[in-house]
């Protein structure tokens, strides 16, 4: 609706919430818009390669849809490509350029002629995808979204359909509100535009003081209708949060729900199975098992046996203990809950700048730091971290194909960076004989053990076993170097991956992670290297690439792409994705060689099958900013736990104070255990001379020994038994005064 003046002022009362009587609403009819109907053609010039660069392509939009052709006499006939803005994100990159993206495989970087040519083509593909996406809502709301709720179905579910189609009325309503509030910017703003012009061309001083009087009254106007702007934007922008939280809550409760009665499904399936397993192998059946005539053939007995509900006698308990081939009974304990939420992180402030300028150049690990850079985790724990996606190796240990087992190994070598893409804090460096151990035998199948082996230099040693058939173990040495704005991470040291069933044996190594803005800025983390994935049984071999963040550069992001090959070198797969966010592969069915790349290389063109998502990231909990990024794995490995080793880092109490927001007290427990730990290795040290071992350290790790890899022909310290039997017993007296 277009506002007189005289009409202003209630319409701003109604939208600054003002009590007043309802013959002014929001929700009047406005001025009318163009429909997705509507038609707008017109020459842009579409980004196509390196090579060709910029070509100049007849596009036109109509009905929420935008295609293009390579000339107008194709359009009969030929469409080059259609993107659907309902879907799709519209962004503005310089006066000219803009990008056109559906968040997947169709990104379009367009340039018009003239910046207003270019603001011309933004303004019909904003209104045409506001009326496609009202369009598709409309569609939405007539269909099975909200469906009318039967008399029988209970109060719960009509109250909450109720709530929704409430919450989105409002909404729908503020949305009118800041409809009306723009279409009042505009016309004042014109308004004004034109004022101001009219004063650039007067002469006559009495006309000047009438003009700047009205410039002022009409200035006022702009300004109140911009006030109300940003009210309703406000208002909006609240509800909608204050409602995304509650849903994405509730959300999570159902999520959480269903993977209770998973679980729960899944043990009353295994218990079904060994039941049925020890009735099959009993070897006296009770009568109410026979056939009703007692000469059932043995087809009969089969079909009888899967008929649980004519039973009229149980199970004879001794005949099936005695039976070497049927288990016992699984006991339905339920699943420990884990926790969801740690203390909030305190907002300590320190100067950077003054500990860290004298330390250019030093190795990480030998500077004093407080616990004000740490997060409440120690290295052991982070490496723990490695295990958030293990099912990607149980889905690699079923594979048949061992091609199709490199593309899951390589996914779960990609997944283990996705939880550092926001946790700028630096972990608790083990103390010598720290352990972590890591027990999700009943959640999720696998075992996980870690042990500080070395101090100089660092060095910590991981062995994970899982009952679905797969062994990981890794030995990870880090050299880190502080280069004044940013901090190099590089993992020295080698992962490997065992395969039960096939004896498909692993190995790979970890790229370089580097810290960005140490000195100024907001800290950021990126990923940069290669990784070499070797199937030494098979020669297969995966090459990954972690690009490098560049400002510069048209790819996403943290990009990851991979190539999946056979030991004669023909390439299988193709993966793709970025490490913080998903990961997907490609069965490739023709490559060939195509145009020199930027360096020369000549590069390789592969025809693929449609890609398949292996891998995506984990949403964060809810809070996750407060609680230092930690995802609901990490959340639960500082948790108090009975029965571990006095090793564990979950007893280390500095880490422990830090965690519960005592950080004074923190960074005094910290001193005092390195202290202690320097005393230890000089005692040792002392006792080595005195025996003329000629070794200044004599420190021999508990649970783990070093070792030749046969296979992989690689060096480092390999689990060597009794942890979990030592834990079982209750019998710790070997372990190393670590705290």
């Amino acid at each position: 609706k277009s506002f007189t003046e005289p009409e202003l002022v209630p319409v701003l009362s109604h939208i600054f919430f003002l009590p007043l009587t309802s013959a002014v609403v929001m929700s009047e009819p406005k001025s009318p818009t163009p429909t997705p109907g509507d038609t707008y053609k017109g020459w842009l010039f579409k980004w196509t390669n390196y090579i060709k660069g910029y070509q100049r392509r007849w596009f036109v939009l109509s009905n929420g849809l935008l295609s293009y052709y390579r000339t107008q006499a194709e359009m009969g006939h030929t469409c080059r490509g259609t993107i659907n803005l309902a879907t799709a994100n519209i962004a503005v990159e310089d006066s000219c350029n803009f990008v056109i993206s559906n968040g997947g495989a169709q990104t379009y970087h367009l340039k018009a002629s003239s910046e207003v040519e270019r603001q011309r083509w933004i303004t019909a593909l904003e209104l045409a995808k506001a009326k496609a996406v009202q369009m598709q809502a409309e569609s939405d709301d007539s269909g099975d979204d909200f469906p009318a709720v039967s008399p029988n179905s209970g109060q719960g579910g009509d109250c909450r359909n109720t709530e929704i189609q409430s919450t989105l009325r409002t909404l729908n309503s503020k949305v009118e509100d800041l409809a009306t509030c723009n279409d009042l910017i505009v016309k004042h703003g014109s308004a004004l535009q034109r004022s101001l012009s009219e004063l650039e061309g007067l002469r006559v001083a009495v006309d000047m003081g009438e003009k700047v009087k009205q410039v002022t009254e009409r200035a006022t106007l702009f300004r109140i209708t911009s006030n109300a702007m940003i009210n309703a934007c406000r208002d909006f922008l609240s509800m909608a949060q204050s409602h995304s939280k509650r849903w994405q809550k509730a959300l999570q409760t159902e999520r959480e729900q269903r993977i209770r009665l998973e679980e729960t499904l899944e043990q009353l399936a295994k218990q079904h199975n060994h039941l049925e397993r020890a009735f099959r192998g009993a070897t006296v059946l009770p009568p109410s098992f026979r056939g009703v005539s007692g000469k059932a053939d043995a087809s009969d007995e089969d079909d009888d046996n899967e008929f649980f509900d004519a039973m009229e006698e149980p199970f004879d308990e001794l005949s099936l203990a005695s039976n070497p081939e049927s288990p016992q009974p699984l006991e339905l304990e339920p699943v420990r809950q884990r926790r969801t939420r740690i203390p909030d992180k305190p907002n300590y402030y320190l100067n950077l700048w003054s500990i860290m300028k004298n330390c250019i150049g030093k190795e990480l690990s030998k500077i004093p730091m407080p616990v004000n850079f740490n997060e409440p985790l120690s290295m052991l724990q982070r490496l723990s971290e490695d295990l958030e996606y293990y099912e990607l190796l149980d889905k690699a240990a079923k594979s048949h194909s061992s091609l199709e087992q490199m593309c899951y190994v390589a996914a779960f070598t990609v997944s283990s960076y996705s939880t550092t893409v926001h946790r700028t804090g630096k972990p608790f460096n083990p103390l010598l004989g720290e352990t972590f151990e890591l027990d999700r035998h009943r959640e999720c199948g696998y075992r996980s053990l870690c042990e500080q082996v070395s101090h100089h230099p660092p060095a910590a040693a991981h062995h994970a076993f899982s009952e679905k058939g797969w062994t990981l173990r890794q030995e990870i040495t880090l050299a880190s170097k502080f280069r004044g704005k940013y901090l190099s991470i590089m993992p020295l040291g080698s992962i490997q991956c065992i395969f039960e069933k096939s004896n498909n044996h692993y190995s790979w190594k970890k790229v370089t992670t580097t810290v960005h803005n140490i000195i100024v800025g907001k800290l950021w983390i990126d990923q940069s290297g290669e990784i070499d994935v070797v199937n030494h049984k098979t020669g297969d071999r995966c090459h990954l690439k972690f690009a490098p963040y560049s400002y510069f550069s048209r790819d996403v992001p943290r990009k990851v792409t991979g190539v999946v090959t056979d030991k004669d070198g023909k390439a299988h797969y193709v993966l793709s994705g970025t490490w913080d966010e998903k990961m997907e592969f490609s069965k490739i069915m023709q490559s060939s060689k195509g145009e020199n790349g930027t360096e020369g290389k000549q590069r390789t063109v592969y025809q693929t099958l449609k890609a398949k998502e292996i891998w995506r990231k984990n949403p964060l909990p809810e809070g996750a900013e407060n609680m230092y990024y930690f995802s609901s794995l990490a959340l639960t490995l500082n948790e108090p736990e009975e029965g571990v080793a006095p090793t564990d880092s979950r007893r280390r109490p500095d880490q422990r104070l830090m965690e519960e927001g005592h950080w004074d007290e923190a960074n005094a427990e910290k001193q005092r255990l390195e202290e202690k730990q320097r005393s230890t290795r000089r005692e040792r040290e002392r006792e080595a001379v005195k025996a003329a071992s000629g070794h200044p350290d004599t420190y021999q790790a508990l649970w783990f020994e070093k070792m030749d890899d046969p296979v992989s022909g690689e060096t480092l310290h390999i689990y060597k038994g009794g942890y979990w039997e030592a834990k079982e017993q209750g019998n710790w007296d070997m372990c190393p005064d670590v705290f």
